[in-house]
């Protein structure tokens, strides 16, 4: 039945993709270059096999750091291109100034400058290709949703707007017995008993199951949808298809039937993975709290000229357990800026002054709570530690919010990496679905993931 069904490469394929041709362009460039050219600086040999080794490790690193294995950059001719200068231009002055692990720098600096364009071009040519070719509307996926029709526009949306790959070109009404019209005509309302002709015809890969009602699969569905499973369609429920594509848990889908969809990952408990982790928060902050004993004489005379007040302040927030703690930051706001009451940080927020606008986008007010990972209140990579005022006002329409404090909050973490300042309750929503999805897949690989997120973040100017 799905012999014509289109080419499609999953995020995770997608990634490796690029990961992959990234490093087997650029080894292939300096390869044939050194062959034919008079190009000394890196050949391959058995002695030198450790050289294309640490090249590629560059290259894998610097790219996620500039955002090249971002697919939405991906995609985008004139933001790749950005993310390219930047990493072979990175990649190779790093790699130029390691000599011990590579090699020893030329007397000749045209064989810089051949290296460097080698890499370029290399990754150049090669991203092109993949925007023209494999990251077209060729290779979409398309799917069917089976849901209730008032739910349509909102399931999709929440899908299509992380992976444009990934279309939704018809519905399955489950609910019978309403007949409400569903405004976006490109989402064909498909009949019952006309699903399999449909699947057929129009290359469909998934079929996605989305209702939440208990009897709105009838029998006459789940017979089509038996059938078409025994053809080799796969079928998905929605949930776990949000989750592997959002990298987000979808609280607003599962009810209060959370714990069914949220086994608390075993790392939570692991111990030696908490050694781990501890002693690498009390390095770390031992390192942040040195090199901010370096940027402190500049905040002072920052502070002095453009904050005109203390330096520092505290707030209570909520740790781990519901336990309160005092946070210390680095002052960003006007005197008396909460005199009316506490409300959300907006975005170009009238009581942030100018000086602390530039502290908040470098992430230099966050310095002096390297003071409370050592304390033991915060870790480095957790949800962001919130107000109690704002926990409580939170939890109320969010039932799961509170959830969050299982683990400690962090400095940073998935959310903060994912999605930008959050200044509402509906901010507060998709940030909560960021935080109980790294709760939920906790590990060393995800922490290095948020780490290496994190410096782009901060390269980027992306603080808020």
């Amino acid at each position: 039945m799905n012999s014509n069904k289109k080419i499609h490469f999953e995020i995770s394929e997608r990634k490796l993709l690029l990961k992959g041709f990234d490093i087997t362009c650029v080894l292939v460039s300096l390869y044939i270059i050194s062959s034919i050219f008079d190009f000394k600086y890196f050949t391959f040999s058995k002695e030198n096999i450790y050289w294309p080794v640490v090249l590629a490790l560059y290259i894998n690193v610097f790219g996620s750091v500039f955002e090249m294995y971002n697919l939405q950059v991906a995609s985008n001719q004139f933001q790749i291109i950005k993310s390219i200068i930047l990493t072979s231009s990175t990649t190779v002055l790093v790699y130029l100034l390691t000599p011990i692990y590579t090699p020893f720098l030329p007397s000749n600096r045209l064989q810089i400058i051949i290296f460097y364009v080698a890499i370029f071009m290399s990754l150049l040519l090669w991203r092109i290709f993949y925007v023209k070719f494999l990251a077209s509307h060729r290779f979409v996926k398309n799917a069917i949703l089976v849901c209730d029709s008032e739910q349509i526009n909102e399931l999709v949306f929440g899908l299509e707007s992380v992976d444009p790959h990934y279309k939704f070109i018809g519905f399955v009404n489950s609910d019978e017995n309403q007949m409400e019209v569903v405004h976006d005509t490109s989402i064909k309302n498909i009949k019952v008993n006309d699903l399999e002709n449909y699947v057929r015809k129009n290359s469909i890969s998934e079929i996605v199951i989305a209702s939440q009602k208990e009897d709105s699969i009838t029998v006459n569905l789940y017979n089509q949808l038996i059938h078409l499973l025994e053809n080799g369609v796969i079928i998905k429920e929605y949930t776990q298809l949000f989750e592997t594509i959002t990298q987000r848990i979808p609280v607003q889908y599962v009810s209060r039937d959370f714990y069914r969809y949220f086994p608390f990952n075993r790392n939570n408990q692991n111990q030696l993975y908490l050694l781990v982790v501890r002693l690498a928060e009390i390095i770390i902050a031992s390192i942040g709290i040195v090199f901010g004993l370096l940027f402190l004489p500049f905040i002072f005379i920052g502070n002095l000229i453009g904050n005109r007040g203390k330096l520092f302040y505290t707030q209570e927030r909520v740790g781990k357990n519901g336990e309160i703690f005092k946070i210390y930051k680095y002052r960003t706001m006007i005197a008396n800026a909460e005199k009316d009451g506490a409300v959300f940080t907006t975005i170009n927020d009238s009581r942030i002054t100018p000086f602390g606008k530039f502290l908040r986008k470098t992430r230099l007010d966050e310095f002096p709570q390297f003071i409370n990972i050592l304390k033991a209140d915060m870790a480095i990579i957790g949800p962001r530690p919130e107000r109690p005022v704002f926990v409580n006002e939170i939890a109320e329409v969010m039932p799961f919010y509170e959830t969050r404090h299982v683990i400690k909050p962090g400095l940073t973490g998935w959310a903060q990496v994912n999605y930008s300042y959050g200044e509402s309750i509906e901010d507060s929503l998709v940030k909560l679905q960021y935080d109980l999805y790294y709760i939920k897949h906790r590990s060393i690989f995800l922490d290095i993931n948020i780490i290496v997120k994190t410096f782009s973040t901060i390269l980027f100017y992306r603080g808020q």
